[in-house]
């Protein structure tokens, strides 16, 4: 009798047993699949798996210089004479930081991991099984979906085969690989908790696996493997309270997004994002009552920026998409990562619901914009810039005569504008310290902004005011 059927059997009569019935007739479930067979010792395992995969798992040692602290004696007249001079641009202190990484092209050393773990790097090493140390090059990062490209020298590498992460289902068996509290390669066993989970970073595009499976500050940037040896997540986050260690609750971004991203670091050195130009949220059980939908899930269209590829495509405030590109929605966080990780210029299909009708509908994705400031031509030398609609001033607008500018025409829900304050009515004069009164000065004022962020200068009844929307 193997040791598995042993194990078996024995855990299904302490369950009869427990229940008071006999031991004969008590049905268990089998343990998971052949991984799980013994091997020769007779003892059931999964290292022959760990064994194919773990040399494709790095440690990775980042070496960062950041302000250091100070103390105002520094700044005394009194004692700053008798301290160690202090550069023009403050002190800096010397940090190490340990993370992990995924092997995912041994022939051109391409090396996933998290950008959380890479940022800020001055020096990036990254140490094999074997006990090579190599220094990396950062290739590109995306801070939206926390992933890094490094590039590593490619002799005697092991790459990890990828897996399909849209084929994984809740209950799934996985396993964590990676260097938590920079103790080495370290590997845990769970499950799949769940799936397409959104809330870690709003700011991100998120559509997480959820696992049970340890993970810990050090496991970032490591592989989740199913039982079969293919990496199906890099291991991004984890619930700590109070700043401590794994409680259950780890959260790995899907292989899929991760290797979306890479291809374009490596062929861009950035990502560019397609835009469909909706307003979203979640169809809720009362909202589809409401609405009288036949539909459980799916995400309903709260507003089309005009001019927009989802304007161009015919759809209207009050569908419900159900499916991008046959892959049913999970609510608006997915469809939002879905779009994001298509490029510009890109064709998707939507499968919609229009009241009781079922429509198919095909949309060719605009630019999301470097930064989302996006600026997109209309009719009537119409432009539209982050859900402004902005149009010449003309004698029936407010500031006419008074200003020179581009006029507010409308300001669509939800919007990085419609956050701003701004309001119909308002007239931009100026971008980033350029004054604007046509599309083209506009687009031009775009073109020279290289900051984080656009300030607008905005005229309201006769006041001026700057207004910041975010990049």
């Amino acid at each position: 009798m193997s040791s598995r059927t042993f194990l078996a059997r024995g855990r299904a009569a302490l369950v009869a047993l427990s229940l008071g019935v006999s031991a004969a007739v008590a049905e268990v479930p089998a343990l998971p699949s052949g991984n799980f067979d013994a091997d020769a010792r007779g003892i059931p395992t999964l290292a022959p798996v760990i064994g194919r995969v773990a040399e494709a798992v790095v440690n990775i040692s980042v070496l960062s210089e950041r302000p250091a602290a100070t103390t105002p004696l520094f700044r005394d007249p009194f004692f700053a004479p008798f301290l160690p001079p202090v550069p023009p641009e403050g002190p800096v202190e010397r940090q190490m930081s340990a993370g992990s990484g995924v092997i995912v092209d041994a022939e051109k050393g391409y090396v996933l991991t998290n950008n959380h773990v890479i940022a800020d790097a001055t020096e990036i090493r990254v140490g094999l099984r074997d006990g090579r140390s190599l220094t990396a090059e950062l290739v590109g990062t995306d801070p939206a979906t926390d992933i890094a490209v490094l590039k590593v020298p490619s002799e005697g590498l092991t790459a990890i085969e990828p897996g399909d992460s849209d084929q994984l289902l809740v209950g799934d068996y996985v396993v964590a690989i990676g260097n938590p509290f920079n103790l080495g390669q370290t590997v845990t066993l769970g499950i799949v908790s769940a799936l397409g989970r959104s809330g870690i970073n709003p700011q991100g595009y998120e559509d997480f696996i959820q696992t049970d499976a340890s993970i810990n500050p050090g496991n970032s940037g490591g592989a989740l493997i199913t039982l079969d040896g293919r990496l199906v997540g890099i291991n991004t986050a984890i619930i700590a309270p109070n700043g401590g260690g794994n409680v259950g609750i780890g959260f790995a971004v899907p292989v899929n997004m991760a290797l979306a991203v890479m291809e374009q670091l490596v062929e861009h050195g950035a990502v560019s994002r397609g835009k469909l130009g909706v307003a979203i949220q979640d169809l809720t059980p009362d909202l589809a009552e409401a609405m009288a939908l036949d539909a459980e899930a799916g995400v309903v269209v709260g507003s089309v920026e005009p001019g927009s590829a989802a304007d161009k495509a015919g759809l209207r405030a009050g569908d419900v998409i159900l499916s991008i590109d046959g892959h049913t929605l999970r609510g608006s966080a997915d469809l939002r990562g879905r779009v994001g990780m298509k490029r510009p210029g890109d064709e998707v299909t939507l499968d919609v619901l229009r009241g009781q009708e079922r429509l198919r509908i095909a949309a060719r994705l605009d630019e999301l914009g470097a930064g989302g400031a996006t600026l997109q031509s209309g009719a009537g030398g119409e432009v539209e810039l982050s859900g402004l609609l902005l149009r010449p001033l003309d004698p029936d607008m407010p500031g006419y005569g008074l200003v020179e500018g581009l006029s507010v025409v409308s300001v669509a829900p939800q919007s990085p504008a419609e956050r701003a304050g701004i309001r119909p009515g308002d007239v931009v004069l100026a971008v980033n310290r350029r004054p604007v009164a046509t599309p083209e000065d506009l687009a031009a004022a775009l073109d020279a902004s290289r900051g984080n962020a656009v300030a607008l200068l905005v005229w309201r009844d006769g006041r001026e005011q700057f207004v910041i929307l975010p990049r």
